[in-house]
């Protein structure tokens, strides 16, 4: 039997209903170390250390919770399709033990693997809550203690029904956020949704209309496909460039390796008028790779065909992404390859909105 990778289970209240944190590493649990800032452990205690800080009153309104700590801990820039699978299926194993889970991450992939969770746990019934910080736990006017204490408050809400960011007293949906800045604390945005709750003085207010829970009926359907197959660099992502040309475009897709790719064209869809850069996807499309485009706009959505600098592309085979994120857009064609179906079916799914992320 093998064992879970984490490790150092504590409680604030073990006999009553609770939620689940995960913490996997990032910015709020590191502590200086030789060589900068690096992951730290003992993460449980230092996190109710850092609660206690709240006033009486809002320490008191926190839900009940355990903490387990991945025992490889890792800044996110190291996470991989790999870390959003553990993820996803230690949430599956949990499921019916917790009302809702809060995952501390790091905030570099922190968006990316919010979207991956919302694929792979479709018809989630209750919180699954994304977070962490831009400064460390102890550090002098740390984010950290805030976003903790939003992010158990949302976990908590029974009505939310999906896979969340809370970061700098907003909810974000998990397949709607970007990073959007390197160093303030209000560090994710939601460029082509709105909230989907936030901190309003005391009060979290969650957003139900918003939300996935008025549209979800029945039991959770998760996907856990085998992310090994697209761990390896089978889905790539090229955001064009002034000056691009035909065998740069070639010498990515024409690899027998790639799978798929998501393409991030200019505005509502543009590309150089270049015919040689159509023959290029027209042939990666007609060989079964599954090929798809997003603005590289962070607002609006793409319009292929919109403009003649876009023509061609729906009939080299290209996949509208309307407005979704690059996360959003990436990780669908990852979760997408990594089961075993047909490309139609790949296709007519990558265009169907699955979780609210177009």
């Amino acid at each position: 039997m093998t064992m879970p990778p984490y490790s150092l289970l504590a409680s604030n209240n073990p006999h009553q209903e609770r939620v689940l944190v995960i913490y996997t590493g990032g910015t709020i649990g590191m502590q200086p170390h030789a060589n900068g800032l690096a992951p730290g452990g003992d993460f449980a205690k230092r996190m109710t250390i850092a609660l206690s800080q709240l006033p009486i009153a809002q320490q008191h309104a926190l839900p009940p919770y355990e903490v387990i700590s991945y025992t490889t801990l890792i800044d996110s820039s190291a996470a991989t399709p790999l870390t959003w699978q553990q993820l996803a299926r230690d949430i599956s194993d949990q499921l019916t033990a917790y009302t809702g889970f809060v995952i501390i991450h790091g905030t570099d992939t922190l968006s990316w693997t919010a979207a991956s969770l919302a694929y792979q746990l479709q018809g989630l019934d209750r919180p699954v809550v994304v977070t962490g910080s831009m400064l460390p736990l102890e550090a002098p006017d740390s984010d950290a203690v805030g976003n903790l204490h939003g992010a158990l408050q949302f976990a908590s809400k029974p009505a939310l029904q999906e896979v969340a960011i809370y970061f700098a007293g907003q909810l974000l949906r998990g397949t709607r956020a970007i990073k959007q800045h390197s160093e303030a604390v209000i560090a994710f945005a939601s460029p082509n949704y709105p909230l989907l709750g936030e901190r309003v003085g005391d009060d979290f207010v969650y957003y139900p209309s918003r939300g996935l829970g008025l549209q979800q009926r029945g039991a959770p359907r998760f996907e856990l496909p085998d992310y090994r197959l697209v761990n390896q660099g089978e889905v790539v992502r090229i955001v064009l460039w002034p000056g691009i040309s035909a065998w740069q475009l070639d010498a990515w897709l024409s690899d027998s390796r790639v799978k798929g790719a998501l393409l991030q064209l200019w505005g509502a869809g543009n590309t150089p008028d270049d015919p040689s850069l159509l023959n290029v996807l027209a042939k990666a499309s007609g060989e079964g790779k599954l090929l798809a485009a997003i603005s590289q706009c962070p607002q609006g959505s793409v319009q292929l065909g919109a403009y003649a600098a876009g023509h061609g592309l729906s009939d080299a085979g290209i996949l509208a992404g309307d407005d979704m994120t690059p996360e959003a857009a990436f990780t669908k064609l990852a979760h997408l390859l990594a089961q075993p179906l047909s490309l139609e079916d790949q296709r007519q799914r990558f265009l169907t909105p699955l979780v609210g992320e177009r």
